[in-house]
């Protein structure tokens, strides 16, 4: 009789408080960074009072931050896994600029920079002149040196907006576990060394200089546009929305139209700029300190999250049979770590064979290796029509009998009418009209207008300009055409079907695809395999070794005949037939298929493999030099995503 399981707690018990950890450190460095900025707003008229948090300082900090604050919110409410799939960029532009999410990214920015900008101009002595009320002989009236601010910073939030929705901001990238160099024995980690990567403060600190700078040349561009060309079209709209509203706490002249000109200078030019960098730190600071928080490996204090729960092997089983996609991608990568430096943990899932659902293994067996088939199954329905669902037949009502309204017409009664059928009649006239063998007026008509207007063209055009209407001269002209506007250098690119947008579409799905799973996947499997030789005392594993081997090799030769057959799209000007996310799929796959084949090769007899499998497997498994070249540049541009995405 088999012991009692404990009770199993949900993963997302154990991820979501990490993740909210998480999410108070970025807050805590936006915070952080809110208290700086608002150092550099404040007087310097004594040496220590501009320092004290419990002051001024502290709550101009405080009002910065919730500034931020609703960027950081939507941020945990838009984020994803994956990258967006589609065949081109106008494809993905149509499937998002009207959606709601993207109307609500953009008024988050534009109500942050509205905030910020009220914050800086309250924080701005008397004398610079641009508060939203000026004194000038005795009479009250609207500045317009703070609607040109104001203008300003509501023009950044909107691009800053577009930006974040165009360059997909709200995706998340996780990790991939990969082998250690010299420790690939898969002892226990050490917990005092929790991660092998660098910290999330030293990621943030190597891109600090590129933010700096992305974040000037975007202040500078955003003020100098407004400077020389927006304002002039928002002046008077933005005076008269303004001046209303100020209007309910202020005494303001009935005037409708601006008193001045506009405020023209260098120095506000200047003071534009310096905000617009300011608010742009934060912004950008927030997003990248949010990105590197939450794609954090899923660990606790060198141990996998799952550790704290009563039945960590039933809590990660829950996690990997999750449908959210953020909840299974982090358990298949907690069990990749699992499957790489945690013995205990291994030794756990092989013994493990008292559940309800079957063993541990068997069942996390069969998740990655579904995983990896969905691969496969993509593949074989890429082109195919999709398969209508079996309507539901109408259930008929039963006819219920009309009540009589009239006695029935007596069979001797010669006198009677006879009843008309219109709708029999009607279809009947119809149908001799089609069906009889006389010509119709379309028919006689045809080719008299065909012959007058051949007439016509004989008159009027010459032989060149007769052929140059044909339709394939039409065809080959709109062909040039189109060619011609996809080499242009800025509306080219959103029309070309590139090979690679297509590619990942069609292996690794739509409308988001997450390559970490799938690569964690085939790493987890193909390492708990090699491990049991050595920690499955009950020897369940190696009965599922063969179809493992089976399966990678399949996926594997069907993903290489896939993509070497896969068509370029004639919108395709580069013809370059190299696609990343695909690549590093097709080469986890391969090491762990060769994983495999080195740990079992000497039992292969033992688990009937035959000679054929293995030599079909060995074939799979072995790097080409497609594989091999792009590797590298894969690895370094995962690293630059998990840190900005």
């Amino acid at each position: 009789m088999s012991l009692p399981v404990a009770r199993r707690a949900p993963y997302k018990d154990f991820l979501q408080p990490a993740l909210q950890r998480r999410f108070a450190g970025t807050a805590a460095i936006v915070l952080i960074l809110a208290y700086v900025e608002s150092l550099t707003l404040s007087r310097w008229n004594s040496l220590i009072w501009p320092w004290i948090p419990l002051g001024l300082p502290g709550l101009r900090a405080l009002a910065i931050f919730v500034c931020v604050l609703p960027i950081i919110i939507l941020r945990i409410a838009l984020s994803h896994m994956g990258i967006r799939t589609s065949d081109s960029v106008f494809e993905t532009l149509s499937n998002t600029v009207l959606r709601f999410s993207t109307i609500e990214t953009v008024a988050t920015y534009v109500i942050s920079a509205l905030l910020f900008s009220q914050v800086y101009l309250k924080s701005t002595p008397e004398d610079a002149g641009i508060r939203w009320i000026s004194h000038a002989a005795g009479r009250t009236s609207l500045n317009e040196h703070a609607l040109f601010y104001t203008v300003n910073l509501l023009v950044l939030g909107f691009v800053q907006g577009i930006i974040h929705v165009a360059a997909d901001m709200d995706r998340l990238v996780l990790g991939v576990v990969e082998d250690k160099p010299g420790d690939g024995d898969g002892n226990e980690r050490n917990a005092a060394n929790p991660s092998d990567t660098e910290t999330w403060a030293t990621r943030i600190g190597e891109w600090t200089p590129i933010l700096v700078v992305r974040c000037g040349m975007l202040a500078i561009t955003v003020a100098l546009a407004n400077y020389i060309f927006l304002y002039h079209f928002f002046r008077l709209s933005a005076w008269r929305s303004f001046r209303w509203i100020l209007r309910w706490f202020y005494e303001l002249p009935k005037a409708n139209i601006p008193t001045s000109g506009a405020p023209w200078s260098f120095w506000m030019l200047g003071r534009t700029i310096w905000a617009s960098f300011l608010l742009s730190l934060l912004w950008y600071f927030g997003e990248v300190a949010f990105r590197v928080q939450q794609t954090r490996e899923p660990l606790k204090r060198g141990q996998p999250l799952s550790s704290e729960s009563k039945d960590p092997n039933g809590s990660l089983l829950n996690g990997l049979q999750s449908r959210k996609p953020r909840i299974s991608a982090f358990a298949m990568w907690e069990l990749a770590f699992i499957a790489r430096d945690y013995r205990t943990r291994r030794q756990a899932i092989f013994e493990d064979i008292d559940r309800r659902d079957g063993p541990m293994w068997s069942q996390i067996y069969t998740l990655c290796l579904g995983t990896v088939q969905s691969i496969e199954r993509r593949i074989n329905e890429y082109g195919r029509a999709p398969t209508p669902a079996p309507a539901a037949e109408p259930v008929s009502a039963p006819i219920q009998p009309r009540e009589r309204t009239a006695q029935p017409v007596r069979a001797n009664d010669v006198s009677a009418p006879r009843p008309v059928d219109k709708g029999a009649l009607l279809t009947d006239t119809i149908s001799r009209l089609v069906t009889s063998p006389g010509r119709t007026p379309v028919e006689d008509w045809t080719p008299v207008v065909k012959r007058r207007a051949g007439q016509v063209a004989d008159r009027v055009l010459t032989q060149e300009q007769k052929a140059a209407i044909q339709p394939e001269a039409l065809r080959g002209y709109l062909g040039v055409l189109s060619l011609r506007a996809l080499t242009l250098p800025v509306i080219g690119p959103i029309f070309q079907q590139t090979f690679d947008r297509r590619l990942v579409k069609a292996v690794l799905g739509t409308p988001y695809a997450e390559s970490s799973v799938y690569m964690n996947a085939a790493y987890a499997l193909s390492r708990l395999a090699v491990h049991s030789l050595a920690e499955d005392k009950y020897g369940n594993v190696q009965r599922d070794v063969p179809t493992i081997i089976r399966t990678f090799t399949v996926v594997i030769n069907r993903l290489e005949a896939f993509r070497d057959g896969f068509p370029a799209h004639w919108t395709d000007l580069s013809q370059s037939r190299q696609c990343g996310e695909v690549s590093e799929v097709l080469v986890a796959l391969k090491d762990g298929l060769d994983a495999l084949l080195t740990a079992f090769d000497p039992y292969s007899g033992d688990l009937r493999l035959s000679r054929a499998d293995m030599r079909l497997a060995r074939e799979a498994a072995a790097r080409t030099r497609d594989d091999r070249q792009p590797e590298m540049q894969q690895q370094q541009r995962r690293q630059q995503q998990q840190t900005l995405g």
